[in-house]
Formats: structure tokens, sequence, C-alpha cells
């Protein structure tokens, strides 16, 4: 049984791992474009007038901000447009008739979620070194870090996917909530320039968290306390992670 599992594992991996690659125009493409339209409006025509941030040129604190924001999006959209096709195909079916576990299907999902950022977020690095030099501080932290950070969103997308019951549904979340989430998140500006109160309140925001951990890793600056947020962000993979599997075992948002 165990080598059942194990091959399920690897074949729903294997087949994320195809479909990334198959439609890597519309997977890999896109936030290598977008990324570098950020770098060349924000970092080159405005940082030239913002000057430096956190002690560093602009266009180098804001890099590990935009490779993170893109492992976000695309973590997220791949698994949430993933298993909703599953459902809307009626094929998710072979998967529950199948003698995995709940379990296991979620963290095959999540694995591809996790794929799809790591490619992403390796072609966004390279799209950065292009424009300024990304100095490592802590690989582990940035490996951690962003490996943590796919794997939130991922499970973030598998949730969306499971109630979504129309398309509209799948972009509600990463329009209404994660986009602007990300972009007060401390991507494109230190929270040191804000208000004492909108300080105080981007705490809450958990990607200012995680961003500032990645940049930490790469810069060794940060606005919060690098404990703190990987025991955020730790908390947070295991605790979507027995939803989502709390959620399947109930049949919720595939058996309705």
């Amino acid at each position: 049984m165990s080598r059942v599992r194990w091959v399920g594992f690897c074949t729903i991996v294997i087949r994320e791992y195809g479909r990334i690659i198959r439609i890597w125009g519309q997977t890999i493409v896109p936030p290598v474009v977008t990324v570098t339209l950020y770098f060349v409006i924000f970092g080159s025509l405005i940082g030239r007038r913002v000057g430096g941030m956190g002690g560093f040129p602009y266009m180098q604190y804001i890099a590990p901000g935009l490779i993170m924001m893109s492992i976000i999006t695309n973590s997220y959209g791949n698994v949430v447009a993933s298993f909703f096709g599953a459902k809307f195909g009626k094929h998710v079916e072979e998967l529950l008739v199948s003698p995995l576990p709940n379990w296991l299907i979620v963290a095959g999902y999540a694995t591809g979620g996790v794929v799809r950022g790591t490619l992403v977020g390796l072609a966004v690095s390279v799209v950065a070194l292009l424009f300024t030099h990304l100095h490592v501080h802590h690989l582990g932290v940035v490996l951690l870090a962003g490996l943590l950070t796919s794997l939130i969103f991922s499970l973030g997308g598998f949730l969306n996917a499971l109630f979504a019951k129309n398309f509209d549904q799948v972009n509600w979340i990463p329009t209404f909530i994660l986009t602007p989430l990300t972009y007060f998140g401390g991507v494109f500006y230190s929270i040191s320039l804000l208000p004492h109160w909108a300080q105080q309140a981007s705490y809450v925001n958990p990607i200012l968290h995680m961003v500032n951990a990645f940049r930490y890793g790469f810069l060794g600056v940060s606005d919060v306390s690098i404990t703190a947020a990987f025991g955020l962000m730790l908390a947070a993979a295991a605790a979507l992670f027995a939803l989502a599997v709390a959620l399947m075992n109930r049949g919720s948002g595939i058996r309705d």
C-alpha cells in the first residue's frame, strides 16, 4: 500500500509538472513579463526619484519582494485552476475512488503548486539579476521562506477550488483579498515609512512577514521578527493542510 500511495503521489505531481511545462506560455512567461515591467517602471523610473530604501538601492530592495509576489500568485493560481478544472471536468472522481487517502491528494496538488512557484521564482530571479545585484545573505532563509510561502498559498488555492462553484468564484479571492494584501505586504516599501497606526495595522498582514523573511535572506534587513515570521508560516501551513484534509474527508465542495 505504501508503494501504491507513493506512485499515486508521484503521478499527481508529474501530471501537474507536465501541465505547467506544456502551457509554459501561460504559466511561466506572464509573471516574467509582469515583473520585468515592475522593474522598468518602479525600479528604473520611479526608483531614481525614491533613492535608497532600508540602506539599499530601491531596485535592489524591491527585488526580493517582487520574486515573492510572483511565487505567491503563481502557487495559488496553479492549484486553484488545476483542482477546480478537475472538478469542472468531472475527473476528480477518479482520484476519489482510487486507493489514495485524501491527505495524499492534498499533498500532491500542493506540491504541484510549489513546483510552479519555484519555477516562476527562479525565472523571476534571473530577470532580477538583469536589473540589479542580488546578494544572498542567508541561503537557507531564502529557500525555507520561499518554499513555506509557496506551500501556504498552494493550500489556500486548494481551499478556494474546493468551495468554488464557477470560474467567477475562482477569481474572487485573488482579486479582492490576495492582491490587496500583497501590495500592502511591504513589496515596494518599508513599513518604517508609515505612520505608527499604519505600521501596527500592517503587522496583521501575514504576507508582510513572508516578504520580510524572504528579503532578510537576501539583504539581511527586515521590518519584522524573523523567528516570529517562520513560526507564523509553519503554523499557517499546518493549519491549512489540516483544514483541507478535513474538508476533503467530509466531501465539502466535491460531493454537493
